[in-house]
Parts: C-alpha cells; sequence; structure tokens
C-alpha cells in the first residue's frame, strides 16, 4: 500500500508506483470520485485521443450537407412553432 502527506497547502506527491500503474505524468489531470461518504477514488483524467475510436457509431449511409442542411431547417421550424 502506498502512502502520502497532505501538506499546509493541501497538496500531496502521489507515489511514483500510483503514477506509473495510472499511466498519469507531469501536467496531467486526475479527478476525485466520492463512491461513498468519506471514500474518494482518483482517477486519471486524461485519456488518449486513441481512447474516443468507436464512441460514435458510423451511420449506416453517407448523409450529405445539403441533407443535413435540410433537417436542421425542418426541426428550426418545428421549434419556432411551439
Amino acid at each position: 500500500m502506498s502512502t502520502a502527506t497532505i501538506t499546509s497547502k493541501g497538496q500531496i506527491t502521489i507515489p511514483a508506483a500510483v503514477r506509473s500503474g495510472m499511466g498519469v505524468d507531469t501536467g496531467d489531470r486526475v479527478e476525485f470520485i466520492e463512491v461513498e461518504p468519506g471514500r474518494y477514488e482518483m482517477v486519471a483524467a486524461t485519456l488518449p485521443v486513441t481512447a474516443l475510436k468507436g464512441l460514435i457509431a458510423k451511420p449506416r449511409k453517407p448523409v450529405s450537407v445539403e441533407a443535413m442542411n435540410a433537417t436542421i431547417r425542418e426541426r428550426a421550424a418545428k421549434v419556432g412553432r411551439r
């Protein structure tokens, strides 16, 4: 188990083994997530761009810019009628 001491300014140094295990380095961000009252998890808040791959599925068929603009106009017209 790794430990750290909180300074008078509320700062800690994350042990090297923990930084390595989390894949974080100088300048990276981390988040503290409350998992239950008084208990937190620290997770890396920075992901490589490759982690975004597959987040949004490809459309089944290509959509033209004209078709997109037409849909935007139709939806805007419906909202304007409310």
